[in-house]
């Protein structure tokens, strides 16, 4: 692939400011997507929560280009670590604020100390596979509630119908359209699915009088100490956060021919787990690197890391304004259901194609050690409230928690009890 800019050319400022606005547009829906879930999962003002979010994500992306991995990669809220805040509600957000702050330190430590190499061989390709493929399975009952959600105006029907035909122009359009348009089609459908829910059912929530720039009133989060179950599920999810986290560095990495990229995957993984810290003092979810990159260098022909600084600059300004994260967050919800569930099966198709690359089912068994932990953790996902409230607070997080039973199913399944078959 012939490139305009590699990865330590500076553009020309007037280039540069408008490869900074096309990376901009693919690094706002993940914000805006996961952010408003988590903030309305937490029940507290949302405009506040997706202020931190922003400025969090936009220091942690600056410092990934300078200092951490060095390369043009996007950054944005970890989906894997959704799935551990919803399975531990019951202890608080002290607790997974502390859990947060505790995996990520322990993630940037093992980084830093050059011990992650030594993690990678438990994540065979079939375990990677269920690891990408499971976050959207037992992501599904959040994506579900989210398209049914009217608002207490539009009944959940109405809303659900409106959800499959958003979804499958969606779909439509991400096969028929190419380039930068299909890179940036996340944020298209958000901006026009949301006209289209208004023109429709006439509702739409306008923010509230807002400052143009504010900051929040609260800064930290609250802390407190989390007990053994809620810190295991987060250091689970942690280890499917690194995986992640690794293999982006990896795919811009050889896509690139970047050199010295064992310090780079060193240096980035150091820096998302001191950013996961950092969220965790600030009560708001953790960053990873996204794996989305590779598709808007190939579009744009853009592989400077230094395109993305006015992405972050403008990341930070859009954190100091209540106005701007207003509109944004008046997003409604089957809106974001959709965009979320179409980010969603883009992972599963990844799973998929790296699982054709590296024949990682090729026998019987082997697509066992991929179905049965995929099965277990959406059954577990869809478990009632009537049911998890009957084991014991220490290891509800554990149980309840489709994406860690799953995990922990993939694992033994792999490495002890179709090992020698598997190989």
């Amino acid at each position: 692939m012939k490139l305009l800019h590699g990865i330590d050319d500076r553009p020309k400022p007037t280039a540069q400011l408008i490869f900074g606005l096309q990376w901009l547009a693919v690094s706002v829906p993940a914000i805006l997507i996961i952010g408003k879930v988590v903030a309305d999962i937490y029940g507290g003002p949302v405009i506040p929560y997706l202020q931190k979010l922003f400025f969090v994500t936009a220091v942690i992306l600056l410092i990934q280009l300078y200092l951490g991995h060095k390369l043009p990669l996007v950054v944005g809220p970890a989906t894997v670590l959704l799935i551990g805040i919803l399975a531990s509600l019951d202890a608080g957000f002290g607790a997974i604020n502390s859990s947060l702050i505790i995996g990520g330190l322990i993630l940037a430590g093992i980084s830093a100390a050059g011990l992650f190499k030594h993690l990678e061989r438990l994540f065979t390709p079939r375990v990677i596979v269920v690891v990408l493929m499971l976050i959207a399975f037992t992501l599904a009952p959040v994506i579900l509630d989210l398209i049914i959600d009217g608002g207490g105006v539009v009944p959940p029907s109405h809303t659900f119908l409106f959800g499959m035909a958003f979804a499958m122009i969606l779909f439509i359009a991400n096969g028929r359209l190419t380039g930068i348009w299909k890179s940036t089609l996340a944020l298209w459908a958000i901006i026009l699915g949301s006209l289209a829910y208004i023109v429709i059912f006439g509702a739409a929530s306008v923010p509230e009088s807002t400052a143009l720039f504010a900051l929040p009133k609260d800064i930290l989060g609250p802390l407190a100490v989390p007990d053994i179950g809620v810190l295991a599920a987060f250091l689970i999810c942690f280890l499917a956060l690194a995986i992640n986290d690794l293999g982006s560095i990896q795919s811009v990495g050889g896509l690139l021919r970047a050199d010295n990229m064992g310090e780079r995957v060193d240096r980035g993984v150091t820096v998302t787990g001191l950013g996961n810290a950092l969220a965790g003092f600030m009560g708001v979810i953790g960053p990873v690197n996204f794996s989305l990159s590779p598709g808007i260098i190939a579009a744009t022909r853009c592989a400077s890391r230094f395109a993305l600084v006015p992405a972050g600059i403008i990341l930070i300004f859009m954190a100091t304004s209540p106005t701007a994260i207003g509109y944004l967050s008046s997003i409604p919800g089957p809106v974001i259901g959709v965009v979320l569930a179409f980010v969603m099966v883009a992972q599963i198709s990844a799973g998929l194609m790296l699982g054709q690359e590296n024949s990682a089912v090729s026998t019987f068994d082997e697509g066992l050690i991929i179905g049965v932990p995929l099965l277990l953790g959406t059954i577990v996902s869809f478990l009632p409230e009537s049911v998890a409230v009957g084991f014991p607070a220490t290891v509800r997080p554990l149980i309840t928690n489709g994406f860690v039973v799953g995990i922990v199913a993939v694992l033994i399944l792999e490495h002890l009890v179709y090992r020698k078959r598997s190989k």
